[in-house]
């Protein structure tokens, strides 16, 4: 059994309300990431992306673990980890710095960045992300990229996510106590934007709406660049509580229901279908309407999109998003919620699948695998702009060495 680092494998982790998935992928000598092995396992011991029962989610994590190195034949070390819950929080941010020299070098990069997050920040929480917006150069706005760029004075615009410390430190206990690293935390629904939308998607607006099982994950991109990023702590699985009681049926059931009949359009289904329900207790099952299902369902879709749409509005993008929004996560499947969404928002809506990976990607072809391949697409640019900022790193410490010898310090 091989190791990661010999195959040069990344590995991703996503603890979810309802599923832990676990995806290794190797990374391409053309830049690309082939998937080599998928591993999932129902989720034991979450609520609302936290922890409840530490034990649990062990022996969760661990088998979709296990399931992961069996069928890549591999074993790993560290993992990319993502992270929700209500608690997650962002914040814009500016920083001003002058320009040290008469060009912008990467170091006047960090140094404005690392001005822009000097916010203070509460003991009790941790920053996960620091993302770049733009920059302005004296008079000029709008900035990609200053490097080489001259003049005075930069500033910077960032935005800034946080999430409660003990909420990440329990994440990080859960893989600690299966052998493994944590590589990084990152935030489930920016994960999952690597994973489904395009650069075009990015630089006209769009709004990733990733619903999961215990949490609606949210964030907007206008002009390539993060704006806005909220959790909302409502999700799937109400929509599965909903059909457990009021049709009398076993979580389990209702979830199999949810998944193979539900549709959050009612107009969309036909009066004479009919499905069956299993009782409770050993009682006998029954037959019911799937419009009847559909009934209880829309009011339930409903509440949580227009939950997202208030984010929207709160963020005062709504009118950005010209591409409009992709809805993804394991709850992004049912019919008709597309077409519900697009009746809400007045925009263009898609469900968003993982794309841009090679190998078993037909394993991961599913909108419930959006974040954890969205964490190899993250991990992926983590490790490669370490390994160019190293390098850069050792240009510079060489050319000083040369400067020495030849007199010019």
């Amino acid at each position: 059994m091989s190791k990661v680092t010999d195959r040069n494998l990344i590995v991703g982790l996503d603890i979810g309300t309802t599923n832990v998935k676990a995806v290794v992928g190797e990374i391409l000598d053309d830049g690309g990431v082939s998937i080599v092995g998928v591993g999932t396992h129902a989720a034991r011991g979450m609520d609302k992306g936290g922890v409840n029962d530490l034990n649990l989610v062990v022996q969760s994590v661990q088998s979709a673990i296990n399931e992961m190195e069996l069928m890549a034949d591999c074993r790993v070390s560290s993992v990319f980890m993502s992270i929700s819950g209500r608690h997650v929080k962002c914040q814009n941010e500016q920083g001003m710095v002058p320009i040290n020299n008469k060009d912008v070098t990467q170091e006047d990069v960090d140094n404005v960045i690392h001005a822009a997050r000097s916010v203070p920040i509460a003991s009790e929480r941790r920053l996960l992300h620091v993302l770049p917006q733009e920059f302005t150069i004296d008079v000029q706005e709008g900035i990609k990229n200053p490097v080489g760029m001259a003049g005075v004075r930069m500033e910077a615009e960032a935005h800034i996510i946080t999430c409660a410390d003990d909420m990440a430190k329990n994440l990080v206990k859960c893989v600690e106590r299966c052998g493994l690293q944590e590589d990084q935390l990152i935030f489930s629904a920016l994960a999952s934007s690597y994973a489904v939308l395009t650069d075009d998607e990015k630089e006209l607006g769009a709004c990733v709406v990733d619903v999961g099982g215990g949490t609606i994950d949210i964030v907007i991109y206008t002009d390539g660049a993060i704006r806005h990023t909220a959790v909302i702590p409502v999700a799937g699985n109400q929509i599965t509580s909903d059909i457990a009681k009021i049709f009398r049926t076993p979580i389990s059931h209702a979830e199999e229901i949810k998944v193979n009949y539900a549709c959050a359009l009612k107009d969309m289904v036909s009066m004479e279908e009919n499905i069956e329900v299993p009782s409770v207790g050993g009682r006998p099952s029954r037959t019911m309407s799937r419009h009847t299902l559909a009934e209880v369902i829309e009011p339930r879709y409903q509440e949580l999109f227009e939950l997202v749409h208030e984010q929207i509005r709160a963020s005062g993008l709504e009118e950005q998003i010209a591409a409009g929004i992709v809805i993804t996560g394991g709850s992004a499947k049912m019919e008709g919620a597309v077409e519900f969404a697009e009746e809400l928002f007045h925009v263009p809506v898609r469900v968003g699948k993982p794309q841009g990976v090679k190998g078993l990607s037909e394993y991961v072809d599913d909108p419930g695998f959006a974040t954890v391949v969205g964490l190899l697409q993250y991990g992926k640019e983590h490790i490669q702009s370490r390994q160019s900022a190293k390098q850069q790193s050792g240009d510079g410490l060489w050319h000083r060495i040369q400067s020495w010898f030849k007199g010019e310090f």
